[in-house]
């Protein structure tokens, strides 16, 4: 498949650039260290469930829109109650820890090799200060880092995709989107976006019916399909 032409990239940030499970695992850790590791995972698929499950519920209209802040604060408390854990301050401390992700060995070498290049847009779930402390934690390198709190929703939502079309000024077929869920992508390329499949250990994989426009093993095969 041919390389497409295109004037931006737009990047997904949760999973994508980031391994947001290692982050909360360390942040569910340092809660409860009595834990065992099948115990943590139980716990850490408890708090991704409680925020697929609401943000869906926020997409139905089931309930008020509340930024990622507010849902890690819930699902934090979840995590520590089934944990025995009940002082606020180290419930607080496990929120934050979705602040507190670890970039992929690829990450900060590939988007410093793709920033000479083209525009870099950051399009994440996360709040804008969420989005703020995980950016400078992870040293992730941007022009632009837009939360889909500017829209008051969630991807997959059109609103979201659309932030990043209305920053650039480019016609979406202009703009890459970037990621490892195939979900995401799906909804991008709906948005007449192109779009490439990053493979990580943490993933939505693609299915047989999945057409996306490039399929890469991570940053540096990304940078080097996109070579001018």
């Amino acid at each position: 498949m041919s390389e497409p032409a295109i004037d931006a990239v737009v990047f997904d940030v949760l999973g994508t650039l980031v391994d947001e499970p290692a982050g909360v695992r360390a942040g569910i850790r340092e809660l409860a260290p009595e834990l065992d590791e099948f115990e943590v995972e139980r716990a850490l698929s408890r708090w991704q469930q409680h925020i697929e499950h609401e943000q869906r519920r926020m997409l139905d209209g089931a309930r008020p829109y509340l930024p990622s802040d507010a849902l890690d604060l819930e699902a934090a408390r979840l995590v520590a109650d089934a944990a025995g854990v009940d002082d606020p301050a180290a419930v607080a401390e496990l929120a934050r820890s979705s602040r507190r992700l670890p970039p992929w060995p690829d990450t900060t070498s590939g988007l410093a090799r793709l920033a000479g290049r083209f525009p870099l847009i950051g399009l994440s779930n996360a709040s804008r200060t969420a989005l703020l402390e995980l950016n400078a934690h992870a040293g992730l390198r941007w022009h632009q880092a837009l939360s889909a709190e500017e829209a008051r929703s969630y991807k997959p939502d059109a609103a979201v995709y659309q932030l990043a079309v209305t920053v650039s000024g480019l016609p979406p077929e202009r703009l890459l989107m970037v990621a490892t869920h195939a979900w995401d992508l799906r909804r991008a390329q709906a948005q007449g976006l192109r779009t490439a499949y990053v493979a990580r250990p943490v993933t939505d994989p693609p299915t047989s019916s999945d057409r996306f426009d490039l399929y890469v093993d991570d940053l540096a095969d990304l940078a080097d399909r996109l070579k001018a």
